[in-house]
């Protein structure tokens, strides 16, 4: 019996991450819905973010009450920027994106996040390139390979794949914003400009893993960061929204996809699965966190073609197998990097010991 627990204490973790994969997939084919029933993209990230407030707010007065550090001014600025670049940046640049090409595009593009947060780290001297050593060597093809993936993914489409048809088609028409219906993929014309949005939110996604790697130095309680970064991203959303969209029909949410849009992202990705990563984070490293985003671009894909009917290209899955590849050779990079480091760390503290 106690064999038994263990084998599930130990497959916490596992099931964990998988739950953040799933619904983070699910808020993808969720905003795809709102998309097409013409929902304002602006307003549903600072919607987003009033619900990821409400709920990462009340958890860190619950479990931090008696260990919260002291909130300076380093510490507000580094989360209005986690706010930025993780929150509000971020999300519009990728609902944009998304509104311009396709939920399977926008999130393979964005497993480009690894390999350019990689050449951020080089620029900004948080990451030694080490060409000599075989990791360093690695990291640098596994940047390569999903910068290629990318590229074929953008630019060659290939044969059609066609597996049968979906009998869960869930678009069938586009709205305005006055109502009017509109043929599908009517906002599908400008694709360069969901290739730069693309591109743009996994820039944005880079710098915010820098930014709080700081953060983390700064500021180490996880669940009072996470509320600090939902409350500047909502100050942040708001703030964009009301300056793009004034038109208030827009901030209305009934029981429909609209409140789906506002809640499910913010309460259950932005709140609590943001929270299990760093818990998954901190008992396992973040390699065994990273392994299973890769793991998303395949449900999506699915989701997106049984109940979005988005067709599958041989040029996208090719791209998409490229980038998957090249982050794990990076991962793989990581982790020996991080298993030398262990190793000589405990060589030199035998070393005093022996001293």
């Amino acid at each position: 019996m106690k064999g038994i627990y263990k084998s599930l204490e130990g497959l916490k973790p596992v099931m964990l991450m998988l739950f953040v994969q799933i619904s983070s997939a699910a808020v993808n084919i969720i905003t795809k819905l709102a998309i097409n029933d013409g929902m304002s993209m602006t307003v549903a990230t600072a919607y987003r973010f009033i619900f990821a407030s409400a709920v990462t707010v009340p958890l860190a007065i619950i479990f931090d009450r008696k260990k919260r550090p002291t909130i300076t001014w380093k510490v507000l600025s580094l989360a209005f920027l986690s706010g930025l670049f993780g929150g509000s940046l971020i999300y519009n640049l990728y609902a944009e994106g998304m509104t311009l090409t396709s939920t399977t595009f926008m999130f393979a593009l964005f497993n480009l996040t690894p390999g350019i947060t990689f050449i951020m780290s080089i620029l900004f001297r948080l990451e030694k390139l080490n060409w000599s050593a075989t990791e360093g060597k690695a990291k640098v093809i596994g940047t390569l390979i999903g910068i290629s993936g990318a590229m074929l993914l953008t630019f060659y489409k290939g044969e059609e794949i066609n597996i049968g048809s979906s009998n869960i088609y869930l678009l069938h028409t586009h709205h305005n914003q006055n109502g009017d219906i509109m043929p599908q993929h009517a906002d599908f014309s400008n694709k360069l400009l969901g290739v730069l949005c693309a591109i743009g939110s996994s820039c944005s996604f880079s710098l915010w893993f820098i930014i709080q790697a700081k953060m983390n130095k700064e500021y180490l309680s996880h669940h009072s960061s996470t509320a600090l970064m939902s409350t500047m991203g909502a100050i942040q959303a708001i703030v964009l929204a009301l300056c793009v969209d004034r038109d208030w029909i827009q901030w209305k949410l009934g029981y429909n996809i609209r409140l789906l849009t506002a809640a499910f992202p913010g309460i259950i990705t932005s709140g609590i699965a943001t929270i299990a990563v760093a818990w998954c984070i901190k008992m396992r490293g973040p390699l065994f966190a990273s392994i299973f985003y890769p793991v998303q671009l395949i449900i999506v894909a699915v989701f997106a073609y049984l109940l979005l009917d988005e067709k599958l290209y041989l040029g996208s899955i090719l791209g998409a197998v490229m980038i998957v590849c090249g982050l794990y050779v990076v991962l793989w990079s990581k982790n020996k990097e991080m298993q030398e480091k262990a190793q000589l760390i405990s060589r030199v503290s035998l070393e005093h010991a022996e001293a």
